[in-house]
Parts: C-alpha cells; structure tokens; sequence
C-alpha cells in the first residue's frame, strides 16, 4: 500500500498505529465494510473513505485525531449518517470517524433540567430517557429516531416544533469538544451565559469543521399540560402560505406550523393512513400547547383566522392518538416520497414568512420549466422550506437538471432576503450557493475561522465554506451576480 499525496503514512501503517489503542474489529478497511460509509442520506454523492474508526472512549477519540494530525490525514466525523447535504461524506484520503458508539446518558439533572449525553446518543433517546420526570428535548427533527445529538449540533438541526422551542444552538448549555491536537475544550457552562466570545453558538452548526463533539449538555423541557393539533385543509398552495403569516400576525406562536403540498399529501396518507385529505392543494398542521385555558383560546382565534384565509375545512385531533397520528404523517413525509420515485433531492432554504406566497409561487414555476415534480413539505411557521424534487438518476443528464433546479430554489431563498440552508446545514450539497449568499470579504473570515481551530484544514475538508477560487469559477458561469460580489471577476 503507498503513500498518498496528501497523507504521510500509507493505509498498512495507519492500520497498525490504530490497533495499538483500539480493538480490530472497530477498525474497518475492507471495501465491502467500507460501502455502509460511503455516503449520509444525501446519496447522490459518494466516495470510499481510506478507512473507518469506531472508538467507544473519549481517549480513543483523541488518540485517533492526533495521529491523524502527526501524520497529515484527514478526518471526517459521522453520527448516524441521515444528514441530507453531503456533510458526512467520506474524504478518500482520510479517515471516517464514526461516534455511534459514544451513545451514553451521562447524567440527568431534573432540578436544574438538563441531560449531559454522549455525541452518539439518539435525538429521540434523551426524551425517553427523561419521560418519567415529565420532561423533554424540544427539538424533533423529522429523523429523531435515529439521528444523535452530535449530528444534531454539527448541523444545528430544527424539527417539527423549533418554531416555538428553537433550534439546536438555543437547546444546549455546553458541549465538549476535541480539538485538532487531541485536547478537550469545555465550552458553555452550568449558567445560561459565559463570559468571553460565544464559542458555544460558533460550535453549534459548523459542521464538523472546528472540532470533534463528544459530549453535550442539553436543555429540558416540562411537558406541557396540554397540546392539540389543527389540520386545516387549503384548494390553494397560496392561500396555505398566506395563512401562515396571519396566525403569527395575529400573535399567535405555535408550538409547530407544518405545510404539505398536494404530492406530498398522498404520498404520505398512502405510507401512514394518517387522516389526511388528499383531493386538497395545501394542509396546514398547527399544534398550539401550553396551559389549558391559553391552548382554548388559541385555538378558537386560530381557527377565525384559518377560516378568513380560504381554508375550506379544519379538524382538530380529538385524542391524544390522533394528535400523534397527525404528526407521524408529517414527520413520515420523507420517506413516503421516497416510495413514489426512484429518487429525490430535498432542498432545504429559508425565507422571511412574508414571501411564502410568491416563493411557492415561484417554485411551482421551476418545476413546469424543468419537468420535474417537487413536494413540498416545509415548517412554514420559521420559513424553513424542504421542497423534495423528484427524479430519475437512471436517466441521463437528470441529476444535473435537478441539481441546476434545486440551486435556482436556494437563490431564490437569498434573493427574498432569506438563507441557503435552516436546519440540514451546507456540506457539499449547497457549497455553490454559499457564493451567492456571501462575498469574498465576509468568506475570507470564515476561512480564517476555519484556520483558527483547525491550521492543517484537516477537518472535514472541502466542506461548507468554499474556496475563492471555486466561487470565481462558479460565478463567472452567473457572470451578472460574481462580478458583483467577487471583484477578481473582472477577469473573465
């Protein structure tokens, strides 16, 4: 085995160094054990790492980086691999590092409600672990089953109820990470503010690209004494965003505002039998929870505001089974496109509510001139959009087209004032469009970020912030937006 031209050891020699301290059989360089690893849930793009890790000890961890660094390979960290833009996919110089194993409850502190867990314990995992003292982890991201905690922070993830409860960065308390030279960081603290620069928020949503998260504290919740969901039923995609910006208007938050499109409707009705209508345009799902008498009055005010919208029928979940029922479908949308194509690339951009109108509008005009169908199912309440386009890799030149669709729907997200990505984070997927978002200054200084934590740039490289170079080229390909924001454009 030789030496690449990137790492100063070959993959013989690794494998030896890394046996020294961790078992054989959680040291897989096979191809054929390599294969399960070769991409997350973004599968259109794939690639054989050198080779993969499993540690079940911080110390492994550590001793796995530093070698890596003493010896110039590079490291992607994986959790469960359901990311969706490309962010675990293996480097194939370098090592995967997988943290399933890390899957531990530390500590549960129903006083001061937080929960310390390893980076490979389960978004899902941490609520049923604290059930029984009437607690909770708010955010739900529709692949909580499965996905972990440190996944979750790496992307900054969201779910069905981030509306009212926030996103991952305002969910966690700390997290401790390693760094490039194997040391340990504690940032964050047991109070809800640290002095000296918020490294915890730079931490949360970078990707795997400053440090290695091996174990977070997470906020808790109390169970709210009562929560019902309202299915409202829309002739018009339109009139569904519209009324999404009325009820927040009204001041109204709910805990979760959920939209489907008609696709997205069947597929999920067909999957899970959930009660939905399927001979509508658009459903809205709003739960509204909190104290029983608040939750009533919200939900009558609600429902005015649906009606005057244009809804033409609302249902509120009578049983606590229905509610649930009402939330499985939404949450099973993914999947259930999945079984209605043989493939599909799902966006994910945000806007300001106030645009949800023209953007669907927008969308639904992209999908005729590209003759590809898209369902949409999004979290209307905070703009999040997930518009899933459906596809054939089997037919030629059919990727690049969604592809070129799907970038068209992230810049429509900035043209309106809004952000390439809310909750799946850039990895590879949306590593163009940071081009558009952001100028050659201000990506500068993610690079020097970067640089900052991680000087070898050995930490999940080629990932999340682009190269000037490779924006020059893009944006000489959209010659009237690069010259604006790139002046080494000039040139072309």
């Amino acid at each position: 085995m030789q030496s690449s031209p990137l790492n100063s050891i070959s993959k013989e020699a690794l494998v030896s160094k890394l046996k020294q301290f961790i078992a054989i059989e959680s040291i897989l360089y096979e191809a054929e054990d390599l294969h399960p690893y070769e991409c997350d849930a973004l599968s259109a793009y794939r690639i054989l790492p050198l080779l993969v890790v499993l540690p079940d000890r911080i110390d492994q961890v550590q001793a796995i980086i530093k070698l890596c660094r003493q010896f110039n390979v590079p490291i992607v960290t994986r959790g469960a691999g359901t990311g969706l833009s490309g962010g675990a996919l293996p480097h194939e110089q370098g090592v995967l590092l997988s943290l399933a194993k890390l899957n531990q409850v530390i500590e549960v502190n129903a006083d001061q409600r937080i929960a310390t867990v390893q980076a490979g314990v389960r978004n899902l995992a941490i609520s049923q672990a604290v059930d029984h003292l009437g607690l909770y982890y708010a955010p739900d991201p529709s692949s909580q089953i499965a996905c972990t905690i440190g996944g979750n922070v790496a992307e900054n993830s969201g779910g069905v109820h981030c509306l009212k409860y926030g996103l991952t960065v305002h969910n966690v308390q700390s997290i401790k990470v390693v760094t490039i030279e194997g040391e340990i960081l504690n940032i964050g603290s047991g109070g809800l503010d640290s002095s000296g620069y918020d490294l915890l928020a730079l931490m949360v949503g970078s990707e795997g690209m400053l440090g290695v998260i091996v174990e977070v504290t997470v906020k808790l919740l109390a169970k709210p004494a009562i929560a019902k969901v309202i299915l409202a039923s829309f002739d018009d995609v339109v009139k569904a965003g519209a009324a999404v910006g009325n009820i927040i208007a009204a001041g109204i938050i709910p805990a979760g505002l959920e939209m489907m499109d008609k696709l997205a409707i069947k597929a999920a009705e067909d999957f899970v039998h959930a009660g939905y209508p399927c001979d509508v345009a658009a459903i809205l799902l709003c739960e509204l929870d909190g104290d029983t008498d608040e939750v009533n009055s919200h939900c009558q005010k609600t429902h005015e505001l649906l009606q005057s919208s244009g809804a033409i029928e609302i249902r509120t979940a009578k049983t606590e089974q229905e509610r649930q029922l009402f939330w499985k479908g939404r949450k099973s949308a993914f999947p259930a496109v999945g079984r209605i194509s043989p493939d599909y690339y799902c966006m994910d951009g945000t806007i300001p509510r106030k645009s949800l109108p023209y953007v669907l509008q927008t969308i639904e005009d992209l999908s005729k001139q590209y003759n590809l169908p898209v369902a949409n199912v999004f979290h209307a309440g905070d703009g999040n959009l997930h518009p899933l386009i459906l596809y054939n890799a089997n037919q030629e030149g059919e990727l690049e087209r969604t592809e070129e669709m799907g970038g068209k729907i992230l810049e429509l997200c900035v043209e309106v004032g809004g952000t390439i990505t809310g909750e799946h984070g850039v990895g590879m997927e949306k590593i163009n469009q940071m081009c558009v978002q952001f100028n050659s200054l201000e990506l500068q200084q993610f690079h020097a970020v970067k640089v900052a934590f991680d000087p070898q740039k050995l930490l999940n490289p080629g990932k999340a912030v682009p190269e000037l170079h490779r924006c020059a080229e893009f944006g000489a390909m959209h010659v009237h937006r690069g010259k604006e924001k790139f002046p080494e454009l000039e040139r072309f």
